[in-house]
């Protein structure tokens, strides 16, 4: 789901957390290490998401923000900030040159830059939740 999420909206705030859960407190994000990453370049989106970007040929960036439950994308066209909330459950994700992001027929690449690479650990404790989250929601066969 993606959300213009410039101007503080309620209802807006409200989806997002039935979606990917509440915000981690102080206490659980300085435990974590942190729960944003460095903003890091766009390089490629699919068709879908193409209206979202700036059309012209500026550099697009694009930052990540973990949640309890998913993670929300920030990327900016212009003075809009758009906001697209995943669920662990949809995302799926490819280290190919760069990193990919796929979600509900959708994607985001990022590029493999000095910002990515800086962001590596953040990376790491993202797919550390994304598993465990996977393993709280597996379902027992016998």
């Amino acid at each position: 789901m993606i959300l213009d999420t410039t101007y503080r909206n309620d209802e807006h705030k409200q989806l997002i957390n039935d979606l990917v859960g509440k915000p981690f407190s102080l206490f659980q994000s300085l435990r974590l290490g942190g729960i944003g990453s460095k903003r890091m370049i766009i390089d490629e989106v699919s068709p879908n998401l193409s209206s979202y970007l700036n059309a012209i040929s500026d550099i697009n960036y694009g930052s990540i923000e973990l949640r309890p439950h998913g993670i929300l994308m920030h990327f900016t066209k212009g003075l809009t900030r758009y906001t697209w909330a995943i669920p662990y459950y949809h995302l799926v994700i490819y280290k190919i040159n760069g990193i990919s992001f796929h979600s509900q027929g959708k994607f985001i690449h990022f590029r493999d830059s000095k910002t990515f690479k800086e962001n590596k650990n953040f990376l790491k404790k993202l797919t550390k939740l994304k598993l465990e989250s996977n393993m709280d929601h597996s379902l027992e066969f016998r």
